[in-house]
């Protein structure tokens, strides 16, 4: 992993400048890339890529340092430890960084619920754990659309599922 070219941080932000067809790479951490990038006085207008990034290195300061207020009740973890670490702490987490978390399953797998198989051993109550845990979600996410009928009819199968299996 590089280094900020300007502290001794790791770099998060590479950019390439090309300078008489020499290109120029430059290493820097988000406090010096947002220094680098924001336009200063005696510095021309930025061009629209690079003002972009500065746009979103100064917003995403901001939203980290907001995710780094939140942390598990169970383990204490913060969403930047989870950054360092690649692991969660608990099972507890995905439901504390759902937010920051869904995005970032939705990116690498492309989809946000299992949609592969199960297996044959797993019992049935399991599988019925599982499609009641799915059906609350949605009725949660139906009631937050106000959208009555819909969560209705998901209480409903939530009930049916719910009710012994006949022996």
């Amino acid at each position: 992993m590089k280094k900020c070219q300007k502290c001794s941080k790791p770099a998060t932000v590479h950019i390439t400048e090309i300078e008489k067809h020499t290109p120029n790479e430059i290493h820097l951490c988000e406090t010096h890339a947002q220094q680098y990038l924001s336009p200063g006085e005696e510095q021309p207008a930025q061009n629209t890529a690079v003002s972009i990034l500065a746009q979103y290195l100064s917003t995403g300061t901001v939203e980290l340092e907001q995710r780094e207020i939140k942390s598990c009740p169970m383990c204490d973890m913060t969403f930047s430890d989870f950054r360092d670490q690649q692991r969660l702490g608990c099972p507890h987490d995905y439901e504390v960084f759902q937010e920051e978390l869904h995005p970032l399953l939705e990116t690498i797998h492309s989809e946000t619920t299992h949609c592969g198989k199960v297996p044959k051993r797993a019992p049935g109550a399991s599988q019925r754990r599982v499609q009641i845990i799915k059906l609350r979600n949605d009725l949660k996410r139906a009631i937050a659309e106000e959208n009555f009928e819909d969560a209705a009819n998901l209480r409903d199968q939530i009930h049916n599922l719910e009710q012994p299996l006949p022996e």
